[in-house]
Order: C-alpha cells, then structure tokens, then sequence
C-alpha cells in the first residue's frame, strides 16, 4: 500500500496519473508532484520490500528537482521485476475537492498501465472528494491511495 500528500501551490501544473490537468493551481514538490503516481510507487516499492520513493529519489538530490513522476514509476517498475515480481494489479484512490478528475480518469489509466507494462484493465483509478472537511476539503492540498498485488516470477 503506498499513500501521498502534496499541497497546492501557485505557479506549478497540475499533474495527476502523468496528465496535466487544467487547473489554477499545481502541487508543490521537489518533482511534478505527481500525488498519484508517488503513492502507486510507494506501493510497488513496499509490496516488493524495496525501501520507498524517499530512498530512491530523496527530495535532497538536484537531480530529481522537476523529475517527471511517469519517468520515476518506469524506473521502479525495473526494480520491482529485477527483484522478481510482476504487477497484477493496481487500484487508487485521489481525494482532493477539484479539478473533477472524471473527465481524465481513462488517460490516467492509460498513462500508468503504459509505464507499468500493463494492460490498462490492470490498473484502477478513483476520485473522492472529503466533503469539505480536512486539508483536502479546505483545498489546500490532495492526497492518494495506491495498493497493488505482485506475483513472484
């Protein structure tokens, strides 16, 4: 299971699942802040007893400063196979109040399941809102939920 939160901040695109969502706000972050993706990583990392995404690409290293996050999953994903595991499946969750995130949902599943190496039926996206209550219902940030299911080859 992997889990990620990012505040909203001015001046930065708004990047959920590696699209770029039209929105007055982006995440802040050292990378894209791809909320989605980082917990999807953090999922795939753990389910693989691998460490998590702050061992792999520490917000302290220049190089990651802007990393596109689809690029950073396809790397895991070589870490996860190396370690001998293959996905099967993987289902998220974002909660944020807006963008609706509907109207984007079937290219988020493309964008993963193509940096998986999946077919897109393997990979699950969701949106909540929080009904207004809690950072993510003032607005002031979003959070995600990933869980996957590996098979040891």
């Amino acid at each position: 299971m992997g889990f990620d939160v990012h505040a909203f901040a001015e001046g930065r695109p708004l990047v959920l699942g590696g699209v770029e969502l039209p929105a007055e706000t982006g995440l802040a972050g050292h990378s894209d802040a791809d909320v989605l993706t980082h917990a999807l990583m953090d999922a795939l990392l753990s389910a693989a007893r691998l460490g998590d995404i702050g061992h792999h690409f520490p917000d302290t290293d220049p190089a990651f400063a802007g990393a596109d996050s689809i690029a950073l999953l396809e790397r895991v994903v070589t870490l996860v196979r190396s370690a001998g595991f293959e996905l099967e499946d993987a289902d998220t969750v974002l909660a944020l109040e807006r963008p609706r995130v509907a109207p984007y949902r079937e290219a988020m599943r493309d964008r993963l399941a193509a940096a998986l190496g999946v077919d897109r039926e393997r990979v699950g996206v969701k949106a909540t809102t929080t009904e207004g209550l809690g950072f993510t219902g003032r607005g002031e940030g979003a959070a995600a939920w990933a869980v996957v299911l590996l098979d040891e080859v």
